[in-house]
């Protein structure tokens, strides 16, 4: 079984996403294309670094996962594949699998240079169907492309620590269906910098520029801020809390918050996209 995913920022409306899942079962009949999502903010790399890194290892190893977002060719973006913990990922050079690697060492990488063999109106997903074709059926990476060593790495948006290493500074890079913040404060990073001690996380209501009660503890899982006292669960509906959550990044949310009805993280904390939050230690 050969499995290409895909992961877009063309929405369902169009009929963009029909199309390339047709014309992959043209390339490869016996293809299994799995979507993982279509719904990436358009031409937002970050989040779909992050929807990647969250899903890609929920597959069989040897998957094939196309991402379609900010995909053009152009002379600041090569489209490469990159083969790393036993999964290929075709892309644009555009910081995407910069970010999703973070400075590890994949298995190997190519330039696809393929372009020339397409006629001129083939789009930049065309070639992205072939290559995708190619692998699956176990094709070699150096039929479509040049090996190269080295790709954009992320330039803005990197989690950091402060010089006196008492404060991490990170920023929100993605916001889900439920309106929980997730930030690119990944809990390998928070570990190694804080040793042990106690830490707090300061919120402000971004709407009223009026500080907020920090968050004071990084929880398992969401239901854990009821378990640590014997008041039922019912009575911690609202408050704010913060999880590594099950990609291993640190997650602003409201305990059981129907964004619809009675608002979110986002909303109710107000914050969005590039916004910074930071963990002090104390």
């Amino acid at each position: 079984m050969s499995i290409i995913t895909l992961t877009t920022d063309s929405g369902l409306k169009d009929h963009f996403v029909g199309a390339l899942k047709g014309k992959i079962i043209s390339e490869y009949p016996e293809a299994v294309i799995i979507d993982i999502s279509h719904d990436i903010d358009p031409f937002n790399t970050a989040e779909a670094s992050y929807i990647i890194g969250a899903a890609y290892k929920s597959f069989p190893k040897g998957t094939v996962h196309l991402i379609g977002v900010d995909a053009e060719l152009n002379k600041e973006n090569q489209h490469i594949v990159m083969e790393w913990n036993d999964h290929f990922f075709i892309c644009a050079d555009n910081g995407i699998l910069g970010m999703l690697i973070q400075n590890t060492i994949p298995n190997k990488m190519v330039a696809i240079n393929i372009h020339d063999r397409f006629p001129v109106d083939t789009t930049d997903l065309d070639v992205f169907v072939t290559v995708a074709a190619h692998i699956a059926r176990g094709g070699l990476l150096n039929v479509i492309g040049k090996e190269i060593t080295s790709i954009k790495q992320a330039t803005e948006l990197q989690a950091i620590v402060a010089d006196d290493r008492n404060s991490i500074k990170g920023y929100v890079i993605y916001i889900d269906h439920f309106g929980n913040v997730v930030t690119n404060i990944s809990k390998k990073f928070f570990l190694e910098v804080a040793k042990g001690r106690p830490y707090e996380i300061p919120m402000i209501q971004r709407r009223s520029q009026k500080k907020s009660s920090p968050i004071k503890n990084i929880w398992a899982k969401y239901s854990d801020i009821a378990n640590a006292s014997n008041y039922d669960i019912k009575n911690y509906e609202g408050d704010k809390l913060a999880i590594f959550n099950e990609a291993g990044f640190l997650e602003i949310a409201i305990f059981r918050s129907n964004p619809m009805n009675v608002g979110s993280a986002s909303s109710l904390l107000g914050l969005g996209y590039r916004d910074a939050i930071v963990i002090n230690f104390l």
